[in-house]
């Protein structure tokens, strides 16, 4: 595997295996409110990074999902753009990052505060499929503000042929 290939995003995802890894955010960061400590917020805000850099390659939570929880648990397969699915990503890591600033700065209700934002987030994409960083995403490129070339990805998923990872994504 190259460095390239292990540090892309994966277009088409399985849209259960992010709301699989959107549920095990969740009780991370109710954990975390409840703790209200840097670490638990750096955990959280690596989580992220490791998915915005590379989906669900590198995220525990990501191969937890992908490896188990889909595939044993949910048995399904929907296909999805990844595009705003890393852009979802993204946010989760900002709003992580921020809450582990303000964490380490003496900051412990503003930081429970941001990861309240995350849980609201993450609980409507787990439980409902509500991916809000997708619909800003969508709000954003309507706008101009995200090239079209950036989605071209986005508009023929249901052209594609699934490769067989595809359902482990």
């Amino acid at each position: 595997m190259s460095v390239r290939s292990l540090y892309t995003f994966p277009n088409p995802v399985n849209d259960y295996a992010a709301r699989s890894t959107a549920g095990l955010v969740v009780l991370l960061a109710i954990v975390a409110v409840v703790v209200n400590h840097p670490v638990l917020y750096a955990v959280l805000a690596i989580g992220f990074l490791l998915r915005v850099l590379a989906g669900p390659k590198l995220s525990p939570f990501g191969q937890l999902s992908v490896r188990f929880i889909v595939p044993k648990i949910w048995k399904k397969t929907k296909l999805v753009a990844g595009p705003p699915k890393r852009f979802a990503q993204s946010i989760g890591l900002v709003l992580t990052t921020v809450a582990l600033v303000l964490s380490l700065l003496g900051f412990g209700l503003a930081a429970q505060i941001a990861v309240g934002f995350l849980i609201v987030a993450a609980t409507l994409e787990s439980v409902f499929g509500i991916c809000l960083g997708c619909i800003i995403f969508g709000f954003l490129q309507r706008r101009g503000i995200i090239p079209e070339s950036v989605c071209e990805a986005c508009n023929n998923i249901s052209l594609r042929v699934p490769e067989e990872s595809a359902a482990a994504r």
